[in-house]
């Protein structure tokens, strides 16, 4: 007797397409991603002899075409305090000219770059370090001054008058709400699937709100990616881990004031586990990498659900390109464990699948644990890995 899948039958089928409807994503057929050719250059940085790349968490690139990288190196120092680690001085800033020329480095020594996760240069040319490990974000001017902070770091110790001398941290919560910084390695514990010590849930000080919504205003935790709108309006991704800590986009104007948040643990529309990128489109509409439920949600300015493209795998880089006709590519990142995966998808802003590209490996062309991607050329992409340790330059085909 031949045995039919229930899922095939055109009532199972009508009642997957509701379904998808009333969550907002897509289910429609769509043939199988044609490959994009492309080239590849995994050489183009040139560095001093005395500084060595470690893993590329973020890479930007400025109007002039200067490239910049956020890289997890140098001499990592860690205190043990009475309820987390105090990291400091685990990653370095460096600029690179147009033809990969090492230029300077920026902010070293500075107190907040300690564990890198994205980089991003907003319009004026300003230069945006997240950083994972003391949960800030720090704008530097074109010339390299510090210029705004989001959040900050948590103390070795509790040192709030309400925080316990010498005790644990209230229950499911470390000092101020925050979880403890990941540990040095491929990716931090998000990969792996771990909570980070002390990550709970709740909304901070005040009334509790549902687990990951955080703290109203810059209280991040393992902060993920950073955007702007038109109007300067800063959003935040905050909350890479899995499982545990912040799980929100937090909303700020040009100055650094909290206007609103959205967002909590779980997988429902709207709700997060493990924020990995940001981005938004010329219309406003905000684009978020849920890489712990393998889909990218759609929001407009004000947290109002869209919809959610959810057949590019695990997506960890978002990036969306500038021009009349935006794109926006998609790193399907692999596990730090396997060689799994691994390409880069090029989307309508719809969801639908231009092409993908890539595979995950160690060779030219190939990608270990991608977490950031530079599309400001269309064609011409920048792609920052971690397990690899390099920035490659990705130079698209034209279809022929």
């Amino acid at each position: 007797m031949r045995r039919t899948n229930p899922l095939s039958s055109p009532r199972s089928l009508r009642f997957l397409a509701l379904l998808g409807l009333a969550l907002g994503v897509s289910l429609r057929a769509q043939p199988s991603a044609p490959d994009i050719a492309f080239d590849s250059n995994a050489d183009f940085l040139k560095l001093p002899d005395t500084i060595h790349l470690g893993e590329a968490a973020g890479v930007a690139t400025n109007s002039r075409g200067h490239v910049f990288v956020y890289t997890r190196t140098g001499p990592a120092n860690a205190t043990v305090g009475a309820s987390r680690t105090f990291y400091k001085a685990g990653s370095r800033l460096l600029e690179f000219d147009q033809t990969g020329k090492f230029v300077r480095e920026i902010g070293a020594g500075v107190y907040g770059l300690n564990f890198a996760q994205a980089l991003r240069i907003d319009p004026q040319d300003n230069i945006w370090a997240v950083d994972q490990g003391s949960s800030n974000v720090i704008k530097f001017d074109p010339e390299g001054r510090i210029q705004l902070v989001l959040s900050r770091k948590p103390e070795a110790i509790g040192v709030r008058p309400a925080a316990p001398r010498g005790g644990p941290p209230p229950e499911g919560r470390g000092a101020e709400g925050r979880a403890a910084p990941p540990p040095e390695g491929r990716g931090g514990s998000e990969a792996r699937g771990g909570a980070p010590p002390g990550a709970g849930g709740g909304g901070g000080r005040g009334i509790p709100g549902p687990p990951g919504s955080g703290i109203p205003g810059d209280s991040f935790v393992r902060t993920a990616d950073v955007a702007w709108d038109r109007a300067g309006n800063i959003y935040v991704a905050d909350g890479v881990a899995v499982g545990g800590g912040n799980a929100r986009v937090a909303k700020f104007d040009k100055d650094g004031h909290f206007i609103k948040s959205w967002g909590a643990r779980g997988s429902e529309p709207g709700q997060f586990n493990s924020l990995h990128g940001i981005a938004l489109d010329a219309q406003g509409n905000v684009y978020v990498a849920d890489a712990g439920n393998k889909r990218i949600q759609v929001f407009d300015g004000d947290g109002t659900f869209k919809t959610a493209i959810a057949n590019v795998g695990t997506p960890y880089a978002v990036c969306i390109t500038p021009g009349a006709h935006q794109y926006l590519y998609s790193s399907n990142s692999n596990d730090p464990e396997t060689l799994d995966n691994g390409e880069i998808y090029k989307l309508e802003l719809d969801g639908r699948i231009v092409g993908k590209f890539g595979r995950a490996g160690k060779l030219p062309k190939e990608f270990g644990m991608v977490n950031s991607i530079d599309c400001r050329n269309e064609n011409e992409l920048y792609i920052g890995e971690l397990t690899n340790w390099r920035v490659q330059k990705v130079t698209l085909r034209a279809a022929r």
